[in-house]
């Protein structure tokens, strides 16, 4: 079994994953996070107000859902849905924004910078910072701008500074490069609300933590409903946040199956997809070790997918070592399987993903029909379609 108080160590790794993997003007600043994170862990009145606010903020607890008609119509395993879709500004984001605004706070910092690709965390940061009236710029590649525009808007509304990023692949992957920049010039300033488990230590942690109210919810509720622990997990995997939410509190529970979906693209071919563990190799990226897609000389391939937020050439460093240890499978789904998937859940549940979370559906759509109409599957829709319509109707209603 796997012992969760090690993951990490004090030194962040995850196995052989994770670590910190910075320059050094940011070492004083990531080692300051860590010990503020330590404490405020610690601290009754922290822990208080994070969970009254995401209550009567955020709008936690959300509901987990039978989907009774997509249930029927695949005729296998009964389907619920988690409905991080729910949560205000529209995705699970707002569990991280909301915790690490309390410790920016914490730190006397006045400045905030993000990066974003689907939109969804930039626009969580957005609101926070509206909420705590701090300065927030967030770092957005251009041509996930284009295809995110309704976010990017809802940036601006919320009094963001959105900084378009026009280098290499014009993605996350660069946000994320300008968003590091910047930090380590106004470090001192600055608090780089990262949206994801990946990065340096202590972020695959943190992120992690303020997300694992996903699964505590799923855990009780699904208890509630049904009496007992479900067969199967399944969500999308970009670098991770919303899929570590929901499974870490399930991972010890040997009899719950767990499987993270990642963005296979128009297919398993180099710069075509987004499937790490797909022909990934380990190496190091922005600040930490883990599998990630690179050439043969070493060199960061592009990627791709429909959905901008899966849309990266690295996963986080613990879902790197929960795949070694067994404990949680990958798969992947195409573009036209996540569209498909998408138009599949609209239509039976009247429920629009994100396309993000429709490369989960997917997955449950081959998978649940395989399984007996005993067992329980749980999906974690991790967001809503609004900002994808316009990129879905392009496509789909042609």
């Amino acid at each position: 079994m796997i012992d969760l108080q090690s993951l990490p160590d004090q030194r962040g790794h995850f196995g052989p994953y994770g670590g910190m993997f910075v320059p050094e003007t940011l070492m004083d600043a990531l080692n300051t996070l860590t010990e503020e994170y330590a404490k405020a862990r610690a601290d009754q009145t922290f822990q208080t107000e994070l969970s009254d606010t995401l209550r009567e903020f955020a709008g936690r607890p959300t509901p987990l859902y039978l989907a009774q008609r997509l249930t029927q119509k695949l005729g296998g395993a009964k389907i619920y849905l988690k409905r991080e879709d729910l949560l205000h500004t529209g995705a699970h984001k707002i569990n991280n924004a909301l915790g690490q605004i309390l410790l920016a706070q914490r730190m006397g910092k006045k400045r905030i910078i993000a990066e974003t690709g689907a939109g969804q965390h930039g626009v969580a940061t957005a609101t926070v910072c509206a909420r705590a009236g701090l300065e927030c710029v967030i770092y957005m590649g251009a041509v996930d701008m284009e295809r995110q525009a309704l976010n990017v808007a809802r940036m601006r509304f919320l009094g963001a500074k959105v900084v378009a990023v026009t280098a290499g692949q014009a993605t996350l992957k660069e946000a994320i490069n300008e968003a590091m920049r910047d930090w380590v010039t106004n470090v001192r300033s600055t608090h780089y609300i990262l949206g994801s488990a990946l990065g340096s230590h202590p972020y695959p942690m943190i992120v992690r933590d303020f997300h694992r109210v996903i699964g505590e919810e799923a855990r009780r509720q699904v208890l509630e409903k049904e009496g007992r622990l479900p067969d199967l997990l399944v969500a999308c995997v970009g670098g991770g946040s919303n899929a570590i939410g929901l499974f870490w509190p399930f991972l010890q529970d040997d009899s719950v199956r767990m499987v993270g979906v990642e963005a296979g693209g128009h297919g398993i071919r180099p710069g075509e997809h987004a499937a790490r563990f797909e022909g990934g190799k380990l190496g190091v990226l922005q600040g930490t070790k883990t599998y990630l897609l690179t050439d043969e000389d070493g060199q960061v391939q592009l990627t791709h997918s429909v959905s901008a937020g899966l849309d990266y050439a690295a996963i986080g460093p613990e879902h790197a070592y929960l795949r070694d240890q067994g404990r949680i499978d990958y798969a992947y789904a195409t573009d036209e399987e996540a569209l498909d998937a998408f138009l599949a859940l609209s239509r039976t549940e009247g429920i629009i993903p994100a396309l993000e979370s429709a490369h989960a559906i997917a997955h449950v759509i081959k998978t649940a029909q395989t399984m007996s109409s005993d067992q329980i599957l749980i999906v974690n829709l991790s967001g809503r379609g609004d900002k994808d319509v316009a990129q879905a109707a392009e496509i789909l209603l042609r």
